[in-house]
């Protein structure tokens, strides 16, 4: 089944059904009536879209010589008073802009006599409400248009029914409003004081009789009302934003298959299927969610969250500008937690792990257009921050590409810009796109490469240090108040300026440029400090064995070398492998993975592992300990936060097919609850795509259509298979 399905009404908005189409959201829910909160991606409040970054970099060397001198609580304080912005723990407002929600648009059936039911069909982007009024039984569709981008709702019925339009938006203050109605408009507009213009309009198209009451539509003897909603904003000019997206009304059928055909087709390139109980397949979702959290084996949930996480980033992203923030696209608050914005100390990473593999390029091209926004801001802030050339990108931010620290305590890293540079480095692995590594990529991997030739200091041993250095977002006592340690080459720090020197080298070296800088990088990359192991075995966080303030931290970031890169596999790095699996198991064993994107990491790590029950128990906790009746994910205490949801996917992909060493390794996940399935569609490195199914936990069948490399290597349970081919040739192996 590729719906959620419910027979009772949602309570709250985070019990709604989502849709969306990049550009515009909305989340459709309402217990007496129909609501969609509205949403449009560049809907920010714009107060602080001009904001600079300050000049401090004449401060650095007070910072080394602190950290040098292991003195923590000084070298913490500097670097933050220097390097950490506003906002965060220092009590001062930060500069990160809210995004906000463009108002609701509502439907009151008159004269409602029952709640019939409700869907969400996760393969077409198509929801549906249906509810009794006296006779008539009205079905109301909702979908976001992939292709004309704009929001469609009709509500339809052999029976004449009436009803009530209305669009409206909660006041705050230094905002202001005005709704207008007209026979078949309704309009809201929003100027936000300091920031943005706004505006969202309804044109409604019915054969029922249009009566304006107030600020108000009511259709009489309707046997359909069309309404298609449109949002803009001033970001680029707003009225043109308005007229620049068509839904012809009277092409309905047409138009909404046009959107069908679009979406399915990118959430068709990946088929999961596990082994269901078909008795549960007739119950509401969230009658089968119930049962999952008190313990029921449902493989049909399972697989349901998997699919919903791929529908929620091609929701977030097919049509944007922007990636998915925190939320993807939906917020209903006007101050949402975090602003609902982006963190590049993993939810944004986390958001796009799926993207290459589960055969979305399209979706991963928001995320890079998006990073690649911030080089010109990025350039300025490096210099100034740390009088370096190359890039910085900061640890929280919004949706302006505007590279400045905005919160204190956690700001002063400087591992954004080599983290996100992997998405960058995936799209060309997956893709095999020279024209898109030299015009696109490249120049982000110089950038960051070049801010590590003036960043890093050689100390005596010759060893090259990250300084200052930090985990995000860990912590030791001797730092008081402070929530990071500020310290010396950091595990993760270390691992990520691996790594992004890596992509720099091996990019040159496939376009046949800079070689002397490529020397200079491998130089660098090969003089960085030992991935250290502690005297308990366990994967050192720093440099040195400093005791955690919080053993059970959510952040797993020392681990980054097992999952989401490789630097630590079996064959590579035996030793750190080993560590880094203690490392986890200490994690958890002081209550790790308590939030829900940190819960999808460990899965994700689980499944890397190949420790299957384990992997099988963090995934299934997601649905138990954090998912609404409609599946979308919780951070405690209680607010919704999309990247567990997302992060899940790539979880259950790794389960499947686990890709490290230039190798697929097949079924290393797979626990025993999953006995029997398939996966097909999952691309690989070389653009490769593999289809894969198992029965009774055992390797059932194997093929790979092939990509733009000529070669592609498998493994399960120490068999390799060798596909090799044309571009788009399939192999089949007989297993």
């Amino acid at each position: 089944m590729d719906k959620l399905v419910y027979c009772t009404p949602p309570k709250e908005w985070m019990e709604g059904l989502p849709i969306g189409n990049g550009r515009l959201a909305a989340m459709v829910w309402g217990d007496r009536q129909d609501q969609l909160t509205l949403n449009h991606e560049w809907l920010w409040t714009g107060r602080n879209k001009d904001r600079k970054v300050q000049q401090s970099a004449e401060g650095l060397s007070l910072v080394r010589e602190a950290i040098r001198n292991g003195e923590h609580f000084a070298a913490t304080a500097l670097t933050n008073s220097l390097f950490g912005g506003k906002g965060g723990i220092s009590g001062l407002p930060g500069r990160v802009d809210d995004y906000q929600p463009a108002g609701q648009f509502d439907f009151q059936l008159a004269g409602e006599s029952d709640f019939v039911s409700r869907e969400l069909d996760i393969r077409t982007g198509v929801a549906k409400v249906c509810r009794k009024s006296g006779e008539a039984l009205v079905t109301g569709e909702f979908f976001a248009d992939c292709v004309g981008q704009c929001l469609s709702a009709r509500w339809e019925s052999d029976t004449p029914f009436s009803g009530t339009l209305s669009i409206s938006r909660q006041t705050e203050e230094g905002t202001e409003l005005s709704i207008t109605a007209a026979e078949n408009l309704l309009r809201l507009g929003g100027k936000i004081s300091g920031g943005i213009q706004f505006a969202a309009q309804a044109k409604v198209f019915t054969n029922g009789l249009v009566t304006v009451k107030s600020h108000q539509l009511f259709v009489e003897k309707a046997k359909y009302i069309q309404v298609v909603i449109n949002i803009a904003t001033s970001r680029d000019d707003l009225e043109q934003e308005l007229s620049a997206y068509h839904f012809d009304t009277l092409q309905y059928q047409q138009v909404k298959l046009r959107h069908m055909d679009r979406f399915s087709d990118i959430m068709g390139r990946l088929d999961f299927a596990l082994e269901e109980n078909e008795n549960l397949s007739s119950l509401p979702t969230d009658e089968r969610i119930r049962r999952v959290k008190e313990g029921e084996i449902d493989n049909g949930i399972s697989r349901l969250y998997f699919d919903f996480g791929r529908y929620l980033l091609v929701s977030s992203s097919i049509c944007g500008d922007l990636p998915a923030n925190l939320q993807g696209k939906w917020n209903d608050s006007l101050t949402p937690e975090w602003n609902s914005d982006y963190h590049f100390d993993i939810n944004l990473q986390m958001n796009y792990w799926m993207a290459e593999p589960a055969g979305m390029p399209e979706c991963a091209g928001a995320l890079i257009r998006y990073v690649r926004s911030f080089l010109d801001s990025g350039r300025e802030a490096a210099k100034k921050l740390y009088g370096c050339r190359g890039v910085y990108l900061p640890i929280q931010t919004d949706a302006w590409g505007i590279s400045t620290p905005e919160s204190y305590g956690w700001a002063a890293w400087i591992g954004a810009a080599p983290w996100i540079a992997r998405h960058l480095w995936d799209h060309y692995r997956y893709s095999g796109d020279q024209v898109y590594l030299k015009n696109e990529a490249y120049e982000f991997f110089t950038a960051v490469a070049e801010f590590y030739e003036d960043y890093l200091q050689k100390d005596e041993n010759g060893v090259y240090q990250i300084l200052p250095s930090q985990s995000p977002e860990n912590a030791i006592p001797e730092i008081g108040c402070f929530p990071v340690l500020i310290d010396q080459s950091a595990a993760m720090d270390v691992q990520l300026c691996y790594d992004a020197l890596t992509y720099a080298v091996r990019s040159a070296e496939i376009l046949g440029v800079d070689q002397d800088k490529a020397a200079r990088w491998k130089k660098l990359r090969d003089n960085l400090p030992p991935f250290a192991i502690g005297s308990d075995g366990r994967l050192m966080e720093w440099q040195k064995e400093y005791t955690e303030r919080e053993p059970g931290h959510r952040h797993l970031s020392h681990l980054y070398g097992i999952y989401p890169s490789d630097l630590f596999t079996p064959n590579t790095r035996p030793e750190q492998y080993e560590a880094g699996i203690r490392s986890l198991q200490y994690r958890l064993s002081h209550g790790g993975g308590h939030t829900g994107w940190s819960r999808a990491w460990v899965s994700c790590l689980s499944a890397r592992l190949g420790n299957k029950e384990e992997f099988y128990q963090h995934y299934t906790a997601l649905i138990k300990d954090f998912a609404t009746v409609s599946l979308l994910d919780l951070h405690p205490p209680r607010i919704f936060q999309i990247d567990g949801n997302l992060g899940a996917v790539a979880a259950g992909i790794e389960a499947v097919v686990s890709y490290y060493d230039g190798t697929a390794h097949l079924l290393r996940g797979i626990p025993a609850e999953w006995k029997s399935g398939h996966l097909n569609g999952v691309k690989i490195p070389g653009g490769h795509t593999i289809n894969v199914s198992w029965t009774n936990g055992r390797l059932s069948s194997l093929s790979v259509v092939m990509g733009f490399e000529p070669q592609a290597e498998l493994e399960w349970e120490k068999k390799v298979f060798v596909a090799k081919g044309k571009s788009g040739e399939t192999v089949a192996f007989d297993v």
